[in-house]
């Protein structure tokens, strides 16, 4: 069976919401986290582009709230990332 690509083209003909929605059920399918976690780094540069550096502060809430659910009840993964927590305090003290 043959997969059928867009070509840059058509993908660009299609509308930003099209697109967005494309991309994440594409990532969705496929698991890809790395790719969630690209979005999600651009978010800040994007708000600042779009002249809304104020609302970095809800979506870090937003993200943040997240997360806890996401950790919160899984003991070994929150376990698990310890080190990434104790290395971030370590390097961003005040």
């Amino acid at each position: 069976m043959r997969v059928v690509t867009d070509t840059f083209e058509e993908l660009d003909a299609l509308s930003t919401k099209e697109l967005r929605h494309r991309a994440f059920r594409m990532a969705r399918e496929r698991h890809d986290l790395k790719f969630f976690w690209e979005v999600l780094r651009m978010i800040p540069a994007a708000d600042e582009a779009e002249g809304r550096p104020d609302k970095l502060a809800t979506e870090v809430e937003g993200i943040h709230t997240w997360l806890d659910d996401f950790l919160t009840p899984d003991h070994e993964l929150l376990e698990a990332m310890r080190p990434v927590f104790i290395d971030y305090l370590s390097n961003h003290s005040e």
